[in-house]
C-alpha cells in the first residue's frame, strides 16, 4: 500500500470521536490543540475526557453511536474495541466520503494516524506501514536531530524568561530547552548547569550575571538593561536562572522592565528546589495526614532584620511543611526564632545541599539541633531547609539516583 501524507487544518471544522476510553484520551488532545470542534460520541468518558468537557474544550453526546452522527463531520475517529460497532462508523463515515481511523483496524481504516515530535512550528510526523514500533523509533531519532540542530532564530523576538530547574540538567523543560537551543543571547545565573552552557551554538552571547560588577540592586538593573538592549537588536535573549524565574529569582521584576521598553516576553517556568530538591531526598513536602499546606520562604535576611517582610510568628504556628531557600547562613537565627515563636524545638529539619546533583547531600535533624548539626557537617550552600513533620515520615525511603 501506497500512502499519500497529508497535514489537516482541522481548526474550526467538525471532528467525530467514537469512543470514551484510553484510546480517546490519548487522541482528543492533540484534536483540541489543533482547533477542531471535538464531539465524543459515547455512553461513558474517562475523567481525564470528562475535564476537556467540562472546560468546554469538547461536547459529548453521552449514548452509543448512530450512523447520523458523521453528518457534518470532517474526520472520524474510532476509539472503540468492538469491531462490530467500529464497523459501523466505518461503513456511515465511507457513505458520507469522510475519512475514518480505526484504533482497532487500520486496515480497514481509511485514514492513519502517525507518530509525531513536534519541535516549535516543526512537525513530523512518521508512518510505517503496519509496524508501529518502527515508526516510533524514527520519529525519537527525528526528534532528537531537531534537538541536536534547532533553528539559527526562533520566530518569537524578544525576552524569553527560562527556569534550568535545580541542577540537573536534565529536569529543565523541554520547552525551555528548545528556547535556550534557539537563542542568540543568554544571561545565566551561577546556579545554572553548566552542561546547559555548553550545549549552546558558538556564536551565543553568552553574560555571566555573576560577574556584572555593581552591587546586588545596581546588578539587577544592569541585567534589565541587557535583556531590553539585546532584544531591541532583533536578537533573542534567553533570561536563564535556576530553579523557576519568578520563585526568588527576580523574573517579575525583569519582565516588568522588558514590558516598559515595549520589548515581548515569554515564560518557560522552571522545577522549583522549594520542592525537587526535598523530593530527592525522599522527602514530600505534603503528605496524607500529616501536612496539608507548605510555605517556602526566603531567608536570606534574618527574622530580626528591619527589611523582612516575613511573619515569623504566623509560620511557627502553622502545622504544614516550612521551606527556606537561602537560609544556611541565618539558620541558627530562623531556627531560635521559630522555637521563641511556639515551634517545638523537637520539630524534625532536613536540610540538602545541592539537590538533583551529583553532589547532593541530605542531613536530618531537628530544630534546636540543625543549627549546630550543619556547622558540624560542613554544609554548604545552595542549601533547601525543610521543617515539619513529613521529614520524618518518609525516613526510610531515599530515592534512588537516575
Amino acid at each position: 500500500m501506497s500512502l499519500y501524507p497529508l497535514a489537516l487544518r482541522l481548526d474550526g471544522r467538525r471532528v467525530l470521536v467514537v469512543g470514551g476510553g484510553s484510546v480517546a484520551t490519548r487522541r482528543v488532545p492533540a484534536l483540541i490543540a489543533a482547533g477542531a470542534r471535538v464531539e465524543i460520541v459515547s455512553p461513558v468518558l474517562t475523567p481525564a475526557l470528562q475535564a476537556h468537557i467540562d472546560a468546554g474544550r469538547a461536547t459529548w453526546t453521552p449514548r452509543r453511536f448512530a450512523p447520523g452522527d458523521v453528518a457534518g463531520a470532517w474526520l472520524v475517529h474510532v476509539a472503540i474495541d468492538d469491531p462490530e460497532a467500529a464497523a459501523q462508523v466505518s461503513v456511515a463515515a465511507e457513505e458520507k466520503g469522510i475519512f475514518c481511523v480505526r484504533a482497532d483496524d487500520r486496515d480497514a481504516a481509511t485514514a492513519w494516524t502517525p507518530a509525531v515530535t513536534r519541535h516549535g512550528q516543526v512537525t513530523v510526523a512518521v508512518t510505517d506501514g503496519g509496524d508501529r514500533r518502527r515508526a516510533m523509533a524514527v520519529r525519537d531519532l527525528v526528534a532528537h536531530a531537531l534537538e541536536a540542530t534547532p533553528p539559527a532564530s526562533p520566530e518569537f523576538k524578544g525576552v524569553a524568561l527560562v527556569g534550568a530547574g535545580p541542577g540537573d540538567p536534565e529536569l529543565i523543560t523541554v520547552k525551555g530547552r528548545r528556547l535556550l537551543a534557539a537563542a542568540d543571547v543568554v544571561v545565566a545565573d551561577r546556579l545554572v548547569p553548566g552542561m546547559l552552557l555548553g550545549e549552546l551554538r558558538p556564536e551565543v552571547e553568552l553574560i555571566d550575571a555573576a560577574k556584572i560588577p555593581y552591587g546586588p540592586s545596581a546588578a539587577q538593573e544592569e541585567i534589565n538593561r541587557i535583556l531590553v538592549d539585546r532584544a531591541l537588536q532583533g536578537k533573542f535573549v534567553v533570561r536563564l536562572k535556576g530553579g523557576d524565574n519568578f520563585v526568588f529569582g527576580r523574573g517579575g521584576e525583569e519582565a516588568l522592565a522588558c514590558v516598559a521598553a515595549g520589548v515581548p516576553v515569554i515564560v518557560a517556568p522552571g522545577v522549583t528546589s522549594s520542592i525537587a530538591a526535598p523530593a530527592l531526598a525522599g522527602i514530600p513536602v505534603t503528605h496524607r495526614g500529616v501536612a496539608h499546606e507548605f510555605t517556602v520562604v526566603s531567608g536570606h535576611i534574618p527574622p530580626e532584620h528591619q527589611d523582612s517582610l516575613v511573619d515569623w510568628a504566623a509560620l511557627a504556628r502553622l502545622r504544614g511543611t516550612l521551606v527556606v531557600l537561602m537560609g544556611l547562613k541565618n539558620l541558627p537565627k530562623i531556627a531560635e526564632r521559630l522555637i521563641a515563636e511556639g515551634r517545638s524545638a523537637s520539630t524534625p529539619v532536613a536540610v540538602i545541599q545541592e539537590g538533583s546533583t551529583a553532589h547532593q547531600r541530605s542531613l536530618r535533624s531537628t530544630l534546636a539541633e540543625v543549627a549546630a548539626d550543619v556547622a558540624a557537617a560542613g554544609i554548604r550552600p545552595p542549601a533547601v531547609v525543610v521543617i515539619g513533620d513529613v521529614v520524618a515520615v518518609t525516613a526510610d525511603f531515599i530515592p534512588a539516583a537516575g
